[in-house]
């Protein structure tokens, strides 16, 4: 062990000797040494070294300074660091280097002459100098190559009259991040001239360089007396309530604004100006960091098959991208979307640098694909994201929700059992609480299908497209005694409506706001609850490590919000005043549409988690997977023949508390109290 260690450190020195530049820094830090002790010597002897015996102790006393402290600077990493990247962990390195190598040289004085001759107070000048030097020569370059006089005088960048002159609100950590960002690279377009903060301890201080100008509710002042001409928000927390406020100053200046990602919307953590964007009625919702549970993720995740199915649809893509964090073995897209599938595995392997990442162009409900991905591919853990969402659309059309929600979920989930997936999640949604639409009771029915085929209820029933699969293969092992368990943990996630997904109402506001109007709101009082994308991501990825089986994780999505008022910010987001520039047009509630969505029905049985974020009910399906064959072939039937009252009519059957047609309008308004009061408790 320790001749390899020696050998890689050989190797290392040996590759560090053959660069020019090291040679240079050496030669240099020489000079600096000898110039550390030297004035060490003449300011303790107050300026006078002519003396023969003072220049015998100097010229002594350097070689073992020498000898010394260049191969502690090396131990120290001294020689193996890029100087123009100079940070306060380097000069932490000087500082330990310069205490550890004058405390051996004192210990080596003393054990040759016990310092006789010698004055102690030389050695803690030259401590002192060499700490200086060393330090300040590093930091020299760094401000050659970053500053005005360095190399970008040479270079043909943009003088700073070209540039926008920013001024960033907050003077924090993110504040920080983007100035050094503005000063190390000059390419961008910005001329940092200020901060202003709400702290007013921090006003007349400075961040490399650049002060704070003062608070930021005088925001529109400090705009004038600097002449900016752009505003940055650089606080990647900042609340709802704060970004509102941030967002209204900025709109009063007149001047553009742009303000940089949440901390939640970050893949690798860094905040960087060239991910500054405009605002979006995501940021006023709220910019809360999600803590997720690391370790508990890593451990399901972390070296395993994952497949995703809808993988290339809003909610499964920022999956696939958040799962990429975990380092998993291989990751499975099933989409059944062309151009979908390719965008997302061609961000995953060109931006996000996964090598493994499989697309499977097909459909879910096709039971040979589906047999040959789980066959080939075994995955460990499945995140079943495909799913018809769009509540008029499937209203009109039930058939496709059979199919594809219900038909083509009860096919993953018998594949998982089949293969001995480890886990499966679901991904559902508000709608199945108490549903009033098509889509919102086949996610109902499908996490009541999930519990039924959950290890503690599961009858080994399967659908017959399995069975003419394995019979085909000669393959019916898993129909024999063989098999009388399973170990897959089922868990189904619930959640309400996610910005920025393909079924979200903020992209046609946002192209009828471009038009000119009108907006068009179904309805002054219709309620909805809202999540980012990324959040509901990586919590469904924290509740898929919670689950024991049977599972409905509940995400907690904070107050609902009135679809009038987000118009009326999108408006007012654009430039524009609502009412009077553009027109807010109501249209009346869709088919299968209610006006409050709920997350939990009174007396389910809703318990809390570890996590602050995420509720949890039991499984209670009492219904076993022999009765759902029976419904399922009636299902079957109705979607065959295209006969949407008689799908809706078994629905109810399986849903008792499903209300179609024409009587959601009216079970959304006398569940309007009740809604908001459990509301409280989600928030």
């Amino acid at each position: 062990m320790i001749q390899t260690h020696i050998m890689r450190h050989l190797a290392i020195a040996k590759n560090i000797s053959r660069n020019p530049k090291f040679w240079v820094i050496w030669a240099t830090d020489i000079v600096l040494l000898m110039l550390a002790l030297y004035f060490s010597y003449r300011l303790r002897f107050e300026g006078n070294l002519l003396e023969t015996e003072q220049i015998a102790l100097y010229t002594i006393t350097l070689p073992i300074i020498f000898l010394v402290k260049i191969p502690v600077f090396y131990v120290f990493g001294l020689y193996r660091g890029m100087w123009r990247y100079t940070s306060t962990r380097d000069l932490a390195n000087i500082i330990k280097a310069t205490l550890v190598s004058s405390v051996l040289i004192v210990a080596i004085l003393l054990y040759i002459n016990r310092f006789e001759g010698l004055s102690r107070s030389v050695f803690i000048l030259d401590a002192i100098f060499t700490f200086l030097f060393i330090s300040g020569h590093r930091v020299a370059i760094r401000y050659f190559y970053t500053g005005s006089n360095g190399p970008r005088r040479f270079s043909f960048m943009p003088s700073h009259s070209l540039k926008k002159r920013l001024l960033l609100i907050g003077a924090g950590d993110a504040a920080e991040k983007i100035l050094r960002e503005l000063q190390t690279n000059p390419n961008l377009p910005y001329l940092p001239i200020g901060l202003v903060d709400d702290d007013p301890q921090k006003t007349g201080l400075k961040i490399h360089g650049v002060p704070v100008v003062g608070l930021v509710e005088d925001l529109a002042d400090h705009i004038e007396r600097t002449s900016a001409g752009e505003v940055l928000i650089s606080i990647a927390s900042a609340s709802s309530t704060q970004m509102k406020r941030f967002v209204d100053l900025c709109q009063s200046t007149k001047i553009p604004f742009k303000v940089i990602p949440g901390f939640g919307e970050i893949i690798d953590g860094k905040v960087s100006i060239k991910a500054s964007r405009e605002i979006s009625y995501k940021d006023l919702l709220g910019r809360d960091e999600v803590v997720l549970d690391q370790n508990k993720i890593d451990s399901y995740i972390t070296g395993k098959t994952i497949l995703v199915t809808g993988a290339g649809g809003s909610i499964g893509s920022e999956l696939c991208r958040q799962i990429l964090r975990f380092s998993p073995g291989r990751l499975i897209l099933f989409d059944s979307s062309e151009e979908n599938l390719y965008a997302i595995q061609m961000q995953l392997i060109h931006e996000l640098g996964t090598l493994d990442a499989v697309a499977v162009l097909g459909k879910v409900q096709d039971v040979r694909l589906l047999d040959l991905v789980f066959r080939n591919h075994r995955p460990e853990v499945v995140f079943h994201a495909a799913a018809y969402k769009h509540v008029p659309l499937v209203e009109r059309n039930p058939w496709q929700a059979v199919n594809n929600n219900i038909f083509a979920a009860q096919l993953v989930i018998e594949a998982a059992i089949l293969y001995r997936v480890e886990r499966f999640v679901l991904v559902s949604t508000d709608k199945a609480v108490r549903p009033t639409n098509v889509m919102g009771a086949s996610k109902r029915l499908t996490e009541l299908l999930l519990q039924a085929y959950d290890k503690s209820n599961w009858d080994r029933k399967f659908s017959n497209a399995w069975q003419k699969v394995q019979l085909q293969r000669e393959q019916s092992s898993f129909f024999t005694d063989q098999f009388p368990t399973h170990s897959t943990r089922f868990m189904a996630v619930r959640f309400g409506n996610v910005i920025g997904s393909s079924g979200s109402v903020i992209p046609l506001f946002k192209r009828q706001i471009e038009r000119g109007g009108p907006v068009t709101v179904t309805h002054p009082e219709i309620t909805r609850y809202f999540m980012s994308i990324d959040e509901a991501a990586q919590l469904i990825l924290q509740a898929g490590s919670m689950g024991e089986g049977a599972e409905i994780f509940i995400l907690k999505m904070g107050q609902p919000i009135k679809i009038d008022h987000m118009a009326r910010e999108l408006i007012r987001l654009a430039g524009k005043d609502p009412d009077n520039e553009i027109e807010i047009k109501y249209t009346g509630l869709r088919e299968g549409e209610k006006l409050f969505e709920e997350l939990i029905t009174d007396g389910e049985g809703i318990v809390d988690t570890y996590h602050e974020k995420i509720m949890v009910l039991r499984g209670d399906s009492c219904i076993s997977c022999t009765t759902f064959h029976g419904y399922l072939e009636k299902l079957a039937e109705g979607a065959r023949a295209h006969n949407g009252r008689a799908i809706k009519e078994t629905l109810k059957e399986i849903i008792p508390e499903y209300h179609p047609d024409n009587d959601s309008r009216s079970v959304g308004n006398n569940e309007a109290f009740e809604s908001e009061r459990i509301s409280q408790r989600l928030a």
